[in-house]
């Protein structure tokens, strides 16, 4: 095999490489194809075909000399007849005109004529070398103006000055004597006397650009003059404001850099003019006005703008006036002074275009127009210099500084800009997103490399400004205020969401095995990648971690550095499993945190501000072990290591302590009260098999005493909102401690049932009851209308700045108090409360009847009633998942309760339909983490006959009622839909044990879940929940187990049990009858286009299913419920389907099927039916009578049991040609007739009598024709019966056997018009199509 070529090899290899390669005969990699000629012509077809395409360098047979160029040849073209050219204008001129091609540019070159042009010989000299140069040599004769220029420069400079022998061809001399003040120019010749602008004093001698120069002697000057006169005549003939606009327009045309040399030169020129006048007339008056814009000079009385063009400035008003004598300012580069001068005034902005955001040095966005004063340090030399503050751009370049000063403070100013844009002070103020542009602009890397600076304090300002890019404001105030609820500890990862889905095999798989897996691809790709689509990895993979413990190892920063970084590693942790792990794994970090900031004994700290946090506890360090811990059980496991602490005297504790604190005691309960586990064989379980507790229940049994008292003094600030607003979650820390409590105190094997009976019924009757009584409560209960996200689904939007990159829960502004994280929410307290009263309605069941009285209140009926109102869901962001699930678990926990209720005593029928449609809302819309609730649901709440209370109050007879009014009694017989109602509601364990098997969640997650929500903590692998990225059930789960058994069909050649298959399928078509007779909310989110294309899976899954008398009776029972009047319209084929490519193709394979397997079948020709309506897409009438024209024998439904209205079909008239045309062939071949297909022959009547008929004058030539030809053809018709159907139809009459009525006598109109056309036929006879 040939190697490839590597770097550093020459031609020589690589010619060598390319013989052996042919030498070999090896088949290229690449084949050349020709294309063939654009014009779609076959010019070059008698050329012989090549026999080798292969590129082969040879160097032996190159040219010695570059081809000639030559002209490209001319150019023939028609115009298109969109763009027609003038008729005075040539083609052939106009593409030469707009040639771009080389050979038309090179053709016109015109050679320089050298012939005259004088040869210097080389000066003969004796010495053999050039004469040595001398720095002291002529040093009193050197130039002032050489600046800085080389010595090579110098010599020849004044070689050229030695040789030159008179003035240059554009010398300009001044006039002798001008007026002061006036601007010089030359006196006019005889021969341009006339060369000069009406109205000014301004003329020119000749040219001053243009010279001739490369031409001939004798045609260079004539040229030039010739040029010159030309440009002298058009601008005589133009008006001042024409000049001025032509200048403004060239001069936006032409590059700065350009028009600088211009103006240079021209003043170069000047000066060169003024010296020789002045050696000529010594003594002399001269004008000292600087010439930068010749043609503007001429009108120096005309207003100018000062944003286009500069103003005459003779001299610079500087506030110091330069000396020779001082250093290095012999040379006086009045240019590069202009920054001593005074600031030019603010531009005001006159127009709407955006404008570079400036900000302060406290990071505020300044206005455009605002006047700071200078002292405030704001003002610089850059761009703008008016205008106060730095932009972005500007600030990055500062932090490249070498002042280590001018980087500390870019960076101090950027961190501020961050935090102030996170808080939204910007709003819509600013065009786009700044955390966008500032990762989009490399600022993650900017900061990582500020890390490394050896200066403390530009260490301190990156630190500091990586804190406030990633840790937005307001998330850990909002999860460490919410720790305490109800689950509170548990939250959601900050990462970006993955766009590839997870394999099902990988469900099955522990998360933690999950997370220390990494893809090659991800291992290998480089930092700035990772980071544009995840901020934290792509810092992690830039060594970040061992840069901070670094830091704090080495450095020992002060307090709010040490602060900064704790946050940041809060942050990292808080992104995933595996950040977590890594912040854990890095070297000495963890160590050097616990050694410092967390130490067994330390000294007694004063009050006020403390110089170093290094050797006294810090609670962000025990915040920083907390959040690993929550991560991981290994990293729990991990960091948990015993170790003594001294005793010191108690401090204060803040309310949020408190709770924390009981938060604790709450788990430690829990721990205390699990039980053993036993041997698990199964895999999913065995990973998380619960280790044992290291806590008693003697250890925690006596904490009650002390909580309940607690409790009591904070319920009695219930009635004051003020006071109970300062107490926060210190009642809900309580309530949860007491369910725990009373939870592992059951579960104690050597206690006695009848003292935790006794005591829970003794806490029910001194605190709950009388709590439950409070009209306090009630004003809790309807308040959560208010503070609810379902309720206020605008009141989460994603935060501004929120680049995908870097997920935050966006809470920087803080939460409104009407909210559910509010100061004023009642979620966290109610929550708590039904925990707590579901623990003891689970244990105590002679309490449940009690208990269960709050469910009666009407602000939680009001808030399920709004809950199950359709309506738009909350767009699903970080932080509406983790509201969203805060908001689910008082939903659950009150369904929860009345499921106890309700199996101890019926409930009433409102209430127990209101808890039924909760039910089926909140099973829809559980996020990922909740797989238990969702089993939970399925086994309880949705198919349980005592929240289905029509079955028991006439839902059947009414249902049979309603079928005799709706359908009538011409219908076929069949099972009414109450029977068929009643047999679902005795078949409902059979139906919940469908939905089991195919909606349950992986087992693997079914179980982390369940141990989350029954407080087993030894089997709980992470407090970490799964991506939010959708719910877990889709929004059509009632046909969830068709879709699976419909997709194993299609997969299994050999088909499917039948057994299995007739139960699966009846078993949904029950639930869902029951479904859109009793819940029709439930299938709200459910298009009737989805419903439709389900029923019709029913049909493709097996060839016999459909023939069961079961599945057509619910079968035809749902397809009446799509046909009401209040749900046809709605019924809208074109919208995009979930689950769906498209539905034609859908309905494709349901036509190939119906062919295949009906046999005729009245409800699969019904199916196949109802989408030829009129109003639906003319591609499924197309596929049916163009692809599918055997299947109209098939279609024998009767009129009378078509589902819809016949006028459904004939209203508006068809106004496709193409179907007309078919229409009118399988009339006339005798593929539809009405004994076999009634319906589809009656449109088809209708349709090709309204066209043969329609006289609409707009009509195109083609349609009159194929109207023309179809009326002769059908008059010509031998078929009578056709004939007579076709001429005299009427109107659509479902209840005739036709199915239309006929006229008896065509009208006068339509009779007129068709002996018209028959006297012409009998004339020239049939036209053809």
């Amino acid at each position: 095999m040939l190697s490839r070529p590597k770097p550093g090899e020459s031609e020589v290899d690589l010619l060598h490489f390319q013989s052996q390669f042919l030498a070999a005969g090896a088949a290229p990699a690449v084949q050349l194809v020709k294309k063939g000629n654009r014009g779609g012509g076959d010019a070059n077809s008698d050329r012989p075909p090549l026999q080798d395409h292969r590129d082969v360098v040879m160097l032996d047979n190159l040219p010695d000399l570059p081809p000639a160029l030559v002209p490209s040849p001319p150019k023939r073209a028609r115009p298109s007849p969109g763009h027609c050219l003038p008729e005075d204008e040539d083609p052939e001129e106009r593409l030469r005109r707009h040639d771009q091609h080389i050979t038309a540019v090179l053709t016109k070159i015109i050679e320089r004529d050298t012939s005259s042009v004088a040869v210097n010989l080389p000066v003969p000299s004796g010495v053999a070398f050039p004469a040595v140069f001398l720095r002291s040599r002529d040093t009193q004769g050197k130039s002032a103006t050489s600046g800085k220029r080389s010595i090579f420069a110098q010599e020849i400079a004044a070689r050229r000055i030695a040789e030159a022998k008179g003035p240059s061809v554009g010398e300009v001399v001044p006039n002798v004597g001008p007026p002061e003040g006036a601007v010089t120019c030359e006196t006019p010749t005889p021969r341009n006397q006339g060369c000069q602008l009406p109205g000014s004093s301004h003329s020119f001698q000749g040219p001053n650009l243009v010279t001739g120069k490369g031409l001939r002697d004798q045609e260079a000057e004539q040229e030039a003059q010739t040029i010159h006169e030309e440009n002298i005549a058009r601008l005589q003939a133009m008006a001042p404001e024409e000049i001025l606009q032509e200048q403004q327009r060239l001069l936006a045309q032409l590059d700065p850099s350009l028009v600088a040399f211009l103006r240079s030169h021209s003043h170069t020129q000047e000066q060169t003019g003024e010296t020789a006048s002045e050696e000529q007339r010594p003594g002399g008056p001269s004008a000292n006005v600087t010439k930068e814009e010749p043609l503007m000079s001429a009108f120096a009385s005309e207003p100018r703008k000062r944003d286009k063009l500069e103003p005459e400035a003779p001299a610079l008003a500087l506030p110091v006036t330069p000396q020779k004598e001082w250093l290095h300012m012999d040379t006086v580069e009045l240019e590069k002074l202009h920054w001593t001068q005074d600031l030019p005034p603010v531009r005001r902005q006159q127009t709407q275009e955006r404008m570079q955001a400036r900000f302060s040095l406290q990071g505020e966005l300044l206005a455009p127009d605002v006047d700071l004063p200078t002292h405030l340090g704001l003002h610089h030399h850059g761009e703008e210099a008016e205008r106060a503050g730095y932009s972005l751009q500007e600030l990055f370049h500062l932090t490249r500084s070498q002042v280590s000063q001018q980087r500390a403070l870019a960076l101090h100013v950027l961190a501020q800009v961050i935090s102030r844009a996170q808080a939204g002070e910007f709003g819509d103020r600013l065009a786009g997103s700044v955390l966008s542009l500032l990762l989009d602009a490399g600022f993650l890397f900017l900061l990582r490399f500020s890390l490394d600076d050896r200066v403390d304090g530009v260490i301190a300002t990156a630190i500091r400004a990586l804190r406030a890019l990633l840790v937005a404001p307001g998330d850990e105030e909002l999860l460490d205020s919410t720790f305490s609820w109800y689950h509170g500890a548990l939250t959601f990862p900050l990462m970006p969401s993955q766009e590839d889905k997870e394999d099902e095999d990988e469900d099955e798989e522990c998360p933690a095995g999950k997370a220390k897996r990494k893809s090659p691809e991800e291992e290998s790709r480089p930092p700035p990648d990772l980071a544009r689509h995840d901020v934290i990895k792509g810092l992690l993979a830039t060594s970040l971690l061992p840069r901070l413990r670094y830091v704090l190892e080495v450095t020992y920063p002060g307090p709010a550095v040490v602060l900064d970084i704790l946050a940041v590693l809060i942050r990292l942790a808080r992104h995933s499993l595996e950040s977590a792990t890594r912040v854990l794994e890095c070297p000495r970090l963890i160590e050097t945190i616990v050694r410092e900031f967390l130490p067994t004994s330390w000294s007694p700290v004063g009050a006020g501000p403390t110089p170093s946090l290094y050797k006294v506890p810090c609670a962000t360090a025990m915040k920083l072990l907390r959040v690993l811990a929550s991560a991981g059980r290994n990293i729990a496991a991990r960091l948990v290591v015993p170790r003594e602490l001294s005793t010191h005297p108690p401090q204060p504790l803040s309310m949020q302590r408190i709770a924390s604190l009981l938060t604790l005691l709450t788990q430690l309960t829990l721990a205390a009260g699990s039980t053993p586990a036993e041997t698990i064989s199964d895999s999913a379980e065995a990973s998380l098999s619960a280790t044992p507790s290291l806590v008693t229940w003697t250890q925690v049994s006596g904490l009650q005493p002390l909580v309940e008292p607690c409790l009591r003094q904070t319920l009695k600030l219930l009635s004051r909102p003020e006071m109970w607003r300062a107490v926060g979650p210190v009642p809900v820390a309580c309530l949860l401690f007491l369910g725990a409590y009373y939870q592992a105190w059951s579960q104690q094997p050597s206690s006695c049932p009848e003292d935790w009976l006794q005591d829970m019924q003794r806490l029910s009757e001194e605190l709950l009851l009388p709590l439950l009584s409070q009209p306090t409560l009630g004003s809790l209960w309807d308040s959560l209308r208010h503070c609810s996200l379902l309720c206020n689904p605008l009141s989460c939007v994603p935060a501004l700045e929120a680049p995908p990159s870097l997920v935050s829960l966006g809470c920087s502004g803080g939460c409104p108090r009407l909210s559910l994280a509010g100061s004023a929410s009642p979620f966290p307290f109610l929550t708590a409360l039904l925990s707590l009263l579901n623990t003891l309605a689970q244990i105590h069941k002679g309490l449940c009847g009690q208990l269960a009285a709050i469910l009666a209140a009407p602000g939680l009926q009001n808030y399920f009633l709004q809950c199950v109102a359709p309506g738009a869901a909350p767009h699903l962001t970080p932080f509406s998942a983790w509201a969203l699930r805060h908001e689910y678990h008082l939903q659950y926990l009150a369904l929860a309760l009345a499921q106890k209720a309700a199996a101890l005593q019926p409930l009433p029928a409102t209430h127990a339909a209101l808890y039924h449609g909760m039910a089926l809302a909140l099973l829809s819309r559980l996020l990922p983490g909740s797989e238990y609730l969702t089993h939970e649901l399925l086994l309880s709440c949705v198919f349980r006959l005592e929240f289905l209370p029509e079955r028991t109050s006439g839902g059947p007879e009414a249902a049979d009622f309603s079928d005799q009014l709706s359908l009538g009694s011409s219908r076929v017989p069949r099972c009414g839909q109450g029977t068929l109602l009643a047999q679902a509601c005795q078949d409902l364990p059979s139906i919940r044990n469908c939905y089991l098997t195919h909606c349950s969640p992986a087992r693997a997650s079914l179980l982390a879940s369940q141990a989350l929500h029954r407080g087993e903590l030894q089997r709980v692998p992470t407090l970490l929940l799964p991506m939010p990225t959708e719910p877990l059930l889709p929004t059509d789960w009632p046909f969830l187990p068709l879709i699976r058994l419909y997709h194993r069909a299609s997969d299994t050649p050999s088909g499917l049990s039948p057994t299995d298959t007739m139960g699966t399928a009846m078993r949904v078509l029950q639930w869902v009858l029951v479904l859109e007779s009793w819940r029709p909310q439930a299938l709200w989110a459910v298009p009737p286009a989805a419903r439709l294309a389900r029923l019709m899976c029913v049909f493709l899954v097996d060839s016999e299913l459909f023939r069961e008398s079961p599945v057509q009776h619910l079968v035809a029972a749902l397809l009446a419920q799509l046909c009401q009047p209040q749900v046809l319209p709605n019924l809208n084929l074109d919208c995009r389907l979930p689950g769906l490519t498209s539905f034609p193709d859908l309905y494709a394979n349901f036509l190939d099927h119906f062919e295949a397997v009906s046999f005729g079948d009245h409800l699969f020709g019904a199916l196949v039916l109802l989408p030829l309506q009129r109003r639906f897409s003319v591609t499924l009438r197309l596929a049916l009578f163009g692809e599918h024209v055997g299947a109209l024998r098939a279609l024998s439904l009767p009129l009378t049991q078509l589902p819809v209205s016949l006028e459904c079909y004939t209203v508006p008239p068809e106004d496709n040609l193409a179907l007309l045309q078919l229409y009118f062939r399988t009339l006339v071949t005798g593929a539809l007739r009405p004994r076999w297909c009634p319906v589809l022959y009656a449109v088809a009547v209708a349709h090709v009598n309204s066209f043969i008929f329609s006289q609409d004058p707009q009509s195109s030539d083609e349609v009159k024709a194929a109207r023309r030809s179809m009326l002769q053809k059908t008059w010509l018709l031998a078929d009578e019966g056709l004939r007579q159907h076709l001429l005299h139809y009427k109107l659509p009459n479902s209840t005739l056997p036709e199915g239309f009525e006929l006229y008896s006598q065509l009208p006068p109109l339509r009779q007129h018009y068709l002996q018209r056309l028959t006297s012409t036929v009998l004339q020239n006879g049939v036209s053809e199509t």
